[in-house]
């Protein structure tokens, strides 16, 4: 690898896209691919492990998804920037990104050219956003996400189970007691005013914790 290049490491929970993106990325000079991850856990070890100076970010991924593991990898490793890889266009999705710390929004039927725009600019220490989201107002990020009143830990156990985990499946994941899980269940209820798991399934996709095609 030349000493010059930038360390890319790609993360999305499907191997296909990452060979994809892997192969593409090969093609662009002055960028290298030093490692997959395929989901937000493992992409918080694997920036530790391998710092990376791009992360590219798919943000609907189950155990521990793209916008939380984005704003953890934002926080802990500051010099990291993340392009968030995403099928959706909304401007609430957008925002949700940049509000977590990424540094860039790319739409997943992009062309490849707009992967090597995405993948320089913020090389580059600039905001890139996809043509087809650009042009939204609340995609600057400037509103405030006071809409989600939860703990990154709440957020968590909630992707959790709207993935449908049972408690001790949680617990076992999360390397906590099952009585903690359901504290923090019965605080996530209290805190959305939601008390059915159909409900907070619907509030988990609304705020893009996973998708409702899973």
């Amino acid at each position: 690898m030349p000493r010059s290049d930038k360390r890319v490491l790609l993360v999305d929970d499907h191997a296909l896209v990452r060979g994809g993106l892997r192969a593409l990325i090969g093609g662009f000079t002055g960028f290298t691919v030093v490692g997959e991850a395929a989901d937000g856990r493992e992409a918080l070890a694997r920036v530790a492990e391998l710092t990376p100076d791009i992360v590219v970010m798919d943000l609907s991924m189950p155990g521990l998804n793209g916008l939380d593991a984005t704003a953890r990898i934002h926080a802990e490793h500051p010099d990291c920037a993340v392009l968030a890889l995403s099928m959706h266009t909304a401007a609430h999705y957008v925002g949700e990104a940049l509000r977590a710390g990424a540094a860039g929004y790319l739409i997943k039927d992009s062309a490849p050219k707009e992967l090597e725009h995405g993948l320089r600019a913020v090389a580059a220490g600039q905001r890139y956003l996809s043509p087809q989201v650009a042009g939204q107002p609340p995609a600057a990020g400037g509103a405030p996400s006071g809409a989600e009143p939860l703990t990154a830990r709440q957020r968590e156990i909630l992707q959790l189970i709207a993935e449908g985990r049972s408690t001790r499946e949680i617990a076992t994941r999360l390397f906590i007691s099952v009585k903690t899980v359901e504290t923090h269940r019965a605080q996530i209820m209290q805190r959305l005013g939601i008390f059915d798991v159909a409900g907070l399934t619907r509030h988990a996709i609304r705020i893009g914790l996973v998708s409702s095609e899973e």
